[in-house]
């Protein structure tokens, strides 16, 4: 069973940071790409980052140079850095990742059950 386990939300004064960690856990063939979305109530869960087993990153606009994306592959371990965190960054953070939890099987999307981030004072 394929688990996707995420740390490090919480509350932060503006202008704060925070590193959100995703570990992929249980039995699997391949990690391919992983991201963070995040979500707020009343709206559509959006892209944050994603970076692929390669480590090519994509970054949504309004994140960039803000955030920052990165794996450990050794450790099936997603990170995301956020830095000077504003209060419009408030959500839940989901991570994602595409695995292939065995040879000739196509690979499946999880989700994380997502953290908290509040940045407010």
């Amino acid at each position: 069973q394929v688990q996707l386990v995420e740390s490090g939300g919480g509350l932060v004064q503006p202008g704060g940071s925070l590193r959100l960690s995703c570990a992929a856990s249980g039995s699997f063939f391949r990690l391919n790409a992983m991201g963070w979305y995040r979500q707020v109530p009343g709206k559509q869960r959006e892209l944050v980052a994603t970076i692929t087993g390669g480590g090519s990153t994509n970054y949504a606009d309004s994140v960039k140079g803000q955030f920052t994306i990165a794996r450990d592959n050794a450790k099936n371990t997603v990170y995301l850095q956020m830095n000077s965190l504003k209060p419009e960054d408030t959500a839940v953070y989901y991570c994602n990742a595409d695995i292939v939890s065995s040879i000739y099987v196509p690979s499946f999307s999880y989700w994380g059950q997502g953290t908290q981030v509040t940045v407010s004072s």
